[in-house]
C-alpha cells in the first residue's frame, strides 16, 4: 500500500512538471505520513543519504571536465580529430565524434560534454550540414560521455547498487564505448555520403597526425593516470577525481595556459550547479528506497518475475526493455535511484554477473537522453542551435537505433563487456 502511495503521488507530482527532486520527497513523506514512521527519520535518511565518501568524487570530477574544457583541451581533441579523419566525406562530423571520445575520457558527463561540442562545433556544423543534422549528431555523440570512463553514471549506480566495484564499471565501458564512437562515425558517413555534404578539413599526413598526438598526449595521460590509478587500486574514485582536478589546474595554467583565475569561479559554479541536482536526487530518494525496502519490495518483484522465467538472459531483456520505456520520460539519475535497489538485488537471485548488468543498466538509461519525449540532450542541443525539439528527433532516429541496437547486441555477448574488466583482474 505504501509503495503504490508512493508511487501515485510521484507520478501525479511529475506529470504536473514538479521537478524529479521535489516530486521524489513529497512521495516519500506521503509514505511515511501513510506508514506512521517517525517524522524525523525523513531528515535522518537524507543526511545519511549524503554522508557518502563515494559521492565526492561527482562535483570532483564535474568540476575537473570544467577546468579541462575551459583550458583549451576542445582545440587539441578537435586538432587531433581532424588530423586523422577530417579529410573525408562527412569528415566534419567525423572529427566532432573523435572530439567527443577524447573529451568523454575527461568529463563523465553526457550534458558536458554537448554543452561543449555545442559551442566549439556547432556554427562549422550548423554550416557545413543543417542545424538539425549538426544537433542530433552531437547529441548523440555525447552520450558517449556516460559510457567511456570516468563516468558519473556508473558513480550513482556503483553507490546506490552497493555490490559493484566503480574501478569495474569504468573498465566495463571501454570497448564498448569505442565500438559505439566507432559505429557512430560509420553511420555519419554513410549518411554524409548519401546526402552529398562537402569535404572538409586539411589533406592527411603522418607528420600532422604525429604532431597532434604530441600535442594531445599531456590530456590523454590523464585519464590513464586517473583511471588507471582506480582500477589498479592505487587510490579511491573519490581521491583519482580530486587528482584530475589537480592535474586540470596544471594542465590550463602551465601546459595549454588557457586556464585564466577568472575561469575557476565559473566552473566551480557550473559544477556546483550540477552536483547540487544530484544530491537533491539522492537526498529525496532515499526515504523512498528505505520504505520500498522495508515493504519487501525486491523480493516480491524476484517472485512474481520467477513465475514469468527462470532464464537470466530473458530476465535480463525484459528489464532491458521495460528501461527504454522507462528511459524515454525520466532524467537519468532519477532512474537509477529509483530502479537500482529494486532490480540490482533481483539480478542477483538469478546470478547475473553485477558489472554486466549494471554497465547495461548505465547505457540503457544513458540513451534515454537522447530519446524523446524527455530526451535531456535533445533539449539542450535544441537551445544551442535554436531549432526545435522535433526538427532534431527526425534525425538523430537512426542514432537512437545504432545505440539501441549495440546495446541488445552487448546483452548477447557479455564478454564484450567483461572482457576487460576480467583481464584486470575483477
Amino acid at each position: 500500500m505504501i509503495s503504490l502511495t508512493m508511487l501515485a503521488v510521484f507520478t501525479v507530482l511529475a506529470v504536473i512538471g514538479m521537478p524529479l527532486a521535489f516530486a521524489l520527497g513529497w512521495a516519500g513523506l506521503a509514505g511515511v505520513v501513510l506508514g506512521g514512521f517517525p517524522m524525523e527519520q525523513l531528515a535522518g535518511k537524507m543526511v545519511y543519504a549524503l554522508d557518502s565518501f563515494p559521492l565526492m568524487a561527482i562535483p570532483l570530477f564535474m568540476l575537473a571536465g570544467q577546468l579541462m574544457v575551459r583550458g583549451g583541451i576542445m582545440e587539441r581533441l578537435i586538432e587531433l580529430a581532424d588530423a586523422v579523419v577530417g579529410r573525408v566525406t562527412g569528415g566534419l562530423g567525423l572529427v566532432t565524434v573523435g572530439s567527443a571520445m577524447g573529451l568523454s575520457s575527461v568529463s563523465g558527463s553526457s550534458v558536458a560534454d554537448a554543452t561543449a561540442l555545442g559551442a566549439t562545433l556547432g556554427p562549422s556544423l550548423g554550416k557545413s550540414y543543417s542545424k538539425a543534422f549538426g544537433a542530433a549528431l552531437v547529441a548523440s555523440a555525447s552520450n558517449l560521455g556516460p559510457i567511456i570512463p570516468p563516468s558519473i553514471g556508473m558513480i550513482v549506480y556503483a553507490v546506490v547498487a552497493g555490490d559493484v566495484s566503480v574501478g569495474a564499471l569504468f573498465m566495463a565501458g571501454v570497448v564498448p564505448g569505442v565500438l559505439l564512437g566507432v559505429g557512430t562515425m560509420v553511420l555519419c558517413s554513410l549518411i554524409a555520403r548519401r546526402r552529398g555534404y562537402p569535404i572538409s578539413g586539411h589533406a592527411f599526413t603522418w607528420a600532422r597526425v604525429g604532431k597532434e598526438l604530441r600535442r594531445s598526449f599531456i590530456v590523454f595521460l590523464m585519464p590513464v593516470l586517473v583511471v588507471g590509478g582506480i582500477v589498479g587500486g592505487v587510490f579511491t574514485a573519490t581521491e583519482g577525481a580530486a587528482i584530475a582536478v589537480a592535474y586540470a589546474l596544471v594542465i590550463g595554467f602551465f601546459i595549454t595556459k588557457k586556464l585564466r583565475v577568472s575561469d575557476l569561479g565559473p566552473a566551480l559554479l557550473n559544477a556546483g550547479i550540477i552536483t547540487a541536482v544530484v544530491g537533491a536526487l539522492i537526498a529525496f530518494s532515499s526515504q523512498v528506497t528505505y520504505l520500498l525496502t522495508a515493504e519487501m519490495v525486491a523480493p516480491q518483484v524476484a517472485e512474481w518475475l520467477t513465475t514469468l522465467t527462470e532464464n537470466p538472459l530473458v530476465f535480463t531483456f525484459l528489464v532491458m526493455l521495460a528501461l527504454v520505456l522507462i528511459g524515454m520520460v525520466m532524467e537519468a539519475n532519477a532512474a537509477y535511484l529509483m530502479l537500482v535497489p529494486i532490480i540490482a538485488p533481483v539480478a542477483a537471485t538469478y546470478g547475473i554477473d553485477p558489472v554486466y548488468f549494471g554497465f547495461l543498466v548505465v547505457m540503457n538509461i544513458t540513451i534515454g537522453g537522447i530519446t524523446p519525449p524527455v530526451g535531456i540532450l535533445l533539449i539542450v542541443t535544441s537551445g544551442i542551435w535554436r531549432i526545435k525539439v522535433t526538427d532534431i528527433i527526425k534525425e538523430i532516429t537512426p542514432f537512437i537505433l545504432l545505440q539501441y541496437g549495440l546495446l541488445f547486441l552487448f546483452m548477447l555477448f557479455p564478454e564484450i563487456i567483461l572482457f576487460l574488466p576480467r583481464l584486470v583482474g575483477y
